[in-house]
């Protein structure tokens, strides 16, 4: 009798999330030729935040077919000046990176996170071989064979011999998988806006280093800069909650000016910084994308970089895998996977905590050791040259030069 009952739709993958890192994972497996599906809610994207999208991301994109959906509305990084305005005794010297040292037209682009979500949701949309289910999972049930999801609002039931949990950091898909969570709050919060300014960016992006966190202004199309001003708790509410006058005073004061007079636009965001890392990026047939994966200070724009590289890892996995007739979901493929990202992820969680700690630092070795290196990258061009490459993730990542 149990052979009649219908059987839940059975897809190769299924993708948990739909933001950025999700819908890019969704695009990537679907191409790698898995049957994907994507549980996701489809809704107007409300934050104004932007990305700073650097070279192997631009890569994955072009890849996917997304990038010229929303190339135009971009703008180029070609020089990143880090500037020290700490005020201390010791203070580092100004460094100044440039693509063209390296050989490349810009580090990256800079664009806002609603233009890139429509360039992705379009893509999506015009898969075949992509299901999407427009809802949330009610639950994430993985066994010796396959992950059973079954959606909140409908629902519907169906199995997956691999499950892509980019669920953010509350990911229940982490739960499911029974991976165990690190987590370290820091004395942090990162206050996010754009701006308008009188002078042109030139595509300069610039980080002020200030005694409690960075302040970078990033640049955007036209006269328009991102900013991300860190800063201790209090300070940052406090900024949060200044009229758009005050707070365009405050953003031109910390600016040094460089860019002019400057004009805040609608909408802002705060949220408190912490490091998340989780004990393995794979098991149980649950593979783990984006803040699911990991959590780290907006400092060297890595966090969505970092998601979309979880992406490409786990479509180029699956692609080898489905080629070699295995298991999607088998302890051998998720080794591949959480091979492929654990060194990735700690060095740079490690590079971005260490600069954190260091800046924030008042003992004055530190602040020593801090400026000589800042010396050293501004001097010696091999060094400068290796760093701008491992900031791209160029360096050592297999296929790149």
């Amino acid at each position: 009798m149990n052979e009649l009952l219908p059987q839940p739709e059975h897809f190769d993958a299924v993708v948990i999330g739909g933001g950025p890192a999700g819908l890019a994972a969704a695009i990537a497996l679907a191409t790698s030729g898995a049957s994907t599906a994507l549980v996701a809610r489809q809704q107007p994207y409300a934050d104004n935040r932007t990305t700073a999208l650097l070279g192997d991301s631009v890569d994955l994109l072009e890849r996917l077919d997304v990038w010229r959906r929303c190339a135009g509305k971009s703008a180029a990084l070609r020089m990143m000046r880090l500037v020290d305005d700490t005020g201390r005794l010791i203070r580092a010297p100004e460094v100044r990176f440039a693509s063209s040292e390296i050989g490349l037209d810009a580090f990256g682009y800079n664009i806002d996170n609603r233009t890139l979500m429509l360039a992705l949701e379009e893509r999506a949309a015009e898969l075949p071989s992509l299901t999407r289910f427009d809802d949330e999972a009610a639950s994430v049930v993985p066994d010796e064979t396959v992950v059973t999801i079954t959606t909140r609002h409908h629902g519907e039931t169906f199995s997956a011999a691999l499950v892509a949990g980019a669920d953010g950091r509350k990911s229940a898909c982490r739960e499911a998988a029974g991976i165990k969570l690190k987590s370290r709050a820091l004395n942090q919060s990162a206050l996010t806006f754009n701006v308008s300014h009188a002078r042109p960016h030139q595509n300069i992006s610039t980080e002020f280093h200030t005694a409690h966190g960075p302040c970078v202004f990033v640049p955007l199309p036209g006269k328009r800069s991102s900013v991300v001003w860190v800063g201790e708790p209090a300070d940052s509410e406090r900024r949060m909650a200044l009229s758009d006058a005050e707070l365009s005073a405050a953003a031109e004061r910390q600016s040094h000016s460089i860019l002019g007079a400057m004009c805040v636009e609608p909408g802002r965001n705060l949220f408190p910084l912490a490091i998340e890392a989780p004990d393995h990026f794979a098991a149980r047939r649950i593979a783990l994308v984006g803040e699911a994966a990991h959590v780290i200070p907006p400092i060297g724009a890595q966090g969505l970089n970092l998601g979309l590289r979880d992406a490409a890892d786990l479509a180029e996995i699956v692609r080898a895998a489905l080629a070699d007739g295995e298991d999607l979901g088998s302890e051998a493929v998720l080794t591949r996977f959480e091979n492929a990202r654990r060194i990735d992820v700690a060095s740079r969680t490690l590079a971005i905590d260490v600069a954190n700690r260091s800046l924030l630092s008042e003992l004055l070795p530190v602040q020593a050791a801090r400026a000589l290196g800042m010396h050293l990258l501004g001097g010696v061009g091999l060094l400068r040259r290796l760093a701008m490459r491992e900031g791209l993730a160029l360096a050592w990542r297999p296929g790149r030069r």
